[in-house]
């Protein structure tokens, strides 16, 4: 799985994980905020493009981002789309956290920001997807409070 970074280019998941840890030990009296959000775009039932987001938020002074895009069939339903959203951003978490806590960076909490919410046809599957991310071990966020799959992904699904 690649990455792209619009300050590094393309990298591995291994090379985000070495500039996510050397960027968070640059300022380490800072707070720092760990976010991953996926979002999605089809195209006229041809495909859809799916993006999810790895953020390192430094709190109050900006941040660094990197994100993976993918085509694949066209998704009809989009419950199965949010699910797929919300499976993609919890694969990547699981990842991070895997190599975080073998690192000795156990400490650093991961927030999953979903493309969910209160208004709109999202609202019906709320609790599900909340639900899965809560139950693997994250902290869920939803609209308007996640920016990560919201904004940062969404730029990049067209």
């Amino acid at each position: 799985m690649n990455f792209f970074s619009p300050s590094r280019g393309e990298m591995t998941f291994l090379d985000v994980f070495q500039d996510l840890v050397q960027y968070t030990n640059q300022f380490p009296e800072d707070k720092y905020k760990l976010i991953i959000g996926s979002d999605s775009h089809s195209f006229q039932n041809s495909s859809v493009i799916f993006v999810t987001a790895i953020i390192a938020h430094r709190v109050g002074k900006g941040g660094r981002f990197y994100f993976h895009k993918q085509k694949t069939r066209y998704m009809e339903s989009l419950r199965q789309r949010i699910y797929y959203e919300t499976f993609l951003s919890l694969e990547v978490a699981t990842r991070l956290t895997e190599k975080l806590a073998e690192n000795g960076h156990s400490d650093m909490n991961i927030e999953i920001h979903l493309d969910v919410g209160e208004k709109g046809e999202t609202r019906d599957i709320i609790k599900e997807v909340v639900g899965m991310v809560i139950g693997s071990g994250y902290d869920a966020r939803i609209k308007p409070d996640s920016y990560g799959a919201t904004t940062v992904a969404d730029r990049f699904t067209k």
